[in-house]
């Protein structure tokens, strides 16, 4: 067969007939998992690096996390998988330590009122009570709305200093926009009154506000250490791993997919699919059929959008950091940083003896200022950053590295769940053996334990299980305790919830 200029070679390889997309943590997973039973897979990575966003990136010796990933899960599976492909001995132990920093002061993260109080000084914290006060006479009219919500539970005063600026930065939209679902999630049973009671009484008398775990595992030489290794094994089980290969389209009759083509150095491979496991973002995965999909579907797929990341990481001598936080959290409007990472903290084996990589963390979105300045510009914009901080000399920076990662997020305006719906009713009828998975292949609101998961249900799906992949992460409550448990028959574990909050539609240029 030829397409253009390119021929399409049929792979000979048909015992390998379930193709997965995408070799991040939840591809790579279904890869493993379906090792298991002696099945192989061909796994097609359109990156040179596996890992996706949990990936370690190096430079000139230096490791980079993608966001900071602590290793914790509630689901006994995917614990019980880490510890499985990494030995006990890459692991390490860390504390969890994160805050967040505001005008030259640490406060404590989640957020407790009377340490903000104290750090905001007599007068401040005066006015900030005031405010409080007020809010409880004449509460916010659009408490349906994260920002009324906040502001009616601690005074728009504490609102402006501790919730605005943050939301703004990471979510690119005012918190007046935004729905207060999401706030009622992330700030539950937390008040200023509630917060104050507790810190007059003894601490017989007061409540845990949330559960948070105090230290968590970590690979010694970054979340990458875990997939590059996940890749070794499932190549050693005899699945293949493609790196730089584009899935083009995918071939479907009948209401299923036949098979995958994929392009790699410009030379097309048609690989027979029995099934396809995707990561790929769920709108790029419906751009690629062929026959292409119905227009509502594709109008569906075209309304789905996603927030880009960037990092700047600069090395700054070692005494430079007396913090020991794992990142921290930047409310200061006067900077475009919303995180810093410490990657010294999260691990010794991250950085080079007698020097620390600080990493600043932006929410930018590709082409725009931001993602296209040059690298020196970032490098020395983020110094300067942290001297408006007050958090080291901006001379102190000794060199930088800049870091960029499309799609690492997706966003969820008012349509998303609507959208994914109408994808999933068009998958369900035309291509049934396709089975979205992960992140960016489901569009949900996923950490990286949520994201496996749904890889391991969907492999048991394929020997006969009927799990509901789509119920991973849709629980009411989410709290980073260590509990294990495990998944019922039929059925998505307990305990891995967490909402994403609701945005207003993009408007595109």
């Amino acid at each position: 067969m030829e397409q253009g200029d390119s021929v399409i070679e049929e792979s000979d390889d048909l015992a390998s007939d379930v193709v997965i997309i995408g070799a991040g943590p939840a591809g790579l997973t279904a890869a493993y998992e379906l090792g298991r039973t002696g099945r192989r897979a061909t796994v097609l990575e359109s990156d040179d690096v596996v890992g996706g966003i949990s990936r370690t990136v190096e430079r000139d010796g230096w490791r980079f996390d993608i966001g900071g990933h602590r290793f914790f899960t509630k689901v006994a599976a995917v614990e019980d998988f880490w510890h499985e492909v990494l030995p006990d001995e890459d692991f390490m132990l860390r504390p969890r330590k994160s805050r967040i920093y505001y005008r030259g002061k640490f406060y404590d993260y989640p957020l407790k009122a009377s340490n903000a109080l104290s750090n905001l000084g007599v007068i401040e914290a005066v006015r900030c009570v005031a405010s409080y006060v007020w809010a409880r006479i004449r509460p916010p009219k659009r408490q349906d709305m994260y920002e009324g919500w906040l502001a009616a539970r601690f005074g728009w005063r504490l609102y402006h200093h501790f919730f605005k600026t943050y939301t703004e930065k990471v979510w690119g939209h005012p918190p007046a926009e935004m729905p207060a679902d999401w706030a009622a999630q992330r700030v539950k049973n937390l008040s200023l009154a509630t917060a104050v009671v507790n810190a007059l009484l003894p601490k017989r008398n007061q409540k845990d506000i949330t559960s948070l775990i105090e230290e968590f595992q970590y690979p010694r030489l970054g979340p990458g250490m875990m997939w590059e290794r996940c890749r070794d094994l499932v190549e050693e089980q005899g699945t293949k791993v493609m790196m730089n290969t584009r899935v083009a389209r995918i071939r479907h009759s009948g209401g299923r997919a036949l098979s995958v083509i994929a392009e790699t150095e410009g030379a097309s491979t048609e690989y027979h699919a029995s099934a396809v496991i995707s990561s790929m973002p769920i709108n790029e995965l419906v751009r690629a059929f062929d026959p292409p999909v119905d227009d509502d579907v594709r109008r569906a797929a075209d309304d789905l959008y996603y927030r880009d990341f960037l990092t700047v990481a600069l090395v700054v001598p070692d005494s430079a950091v007396p913090w020991d936080d794992n990142w921290i959290y930047i409310h200061d409007p006067t900077v475009k940083t919303m995180r810093i990472q410490n990657f010294g903290s999260w691990s010794p084996f991250l950085v080079k003896e007698g020097r620390n990589v600080l990493g600043l963390e932006y929410t930018v979105e590709v082409g725009d200022d931001d993602w296209d300045a040059p690298d020196a510009e970032l490098i020395q914009r983020g110094a300067e950053e942290l001297g408006r901080l007050g958090l080291l000399d901006p001379s102190q920076v000794e060199t930088g590295y800049v870091v960029r990662m499309p799609k690492a997020y997706p966003y969820y305006d008012v349509d998303y769940a609507a959208n994914v719906d109408r994808i999933r009713a068009w998958l369900a009828e035309h291509a049934s053996n396709v089975f979205p998975i992960g992140r960016n292949g489901m569009h949900r609101y996923n950490n990286q334990d949520h994201s496996m998961y749904t890889a391991m249900l969907t492999v048991e799906n394929l020997f006969g299980a009927s799990h509901d992949v789509w119920s991973v992460n849709v629980e009411e409550e989410y709290h980073e305790i260590n509990s294990r448990t495990t998944a019922p028959s039929g059925s998505a574990a307990t305990g891995t919830g967490r909402d994403a909050p609701i945005l207003p539609k993009k408007v595109q240029a």
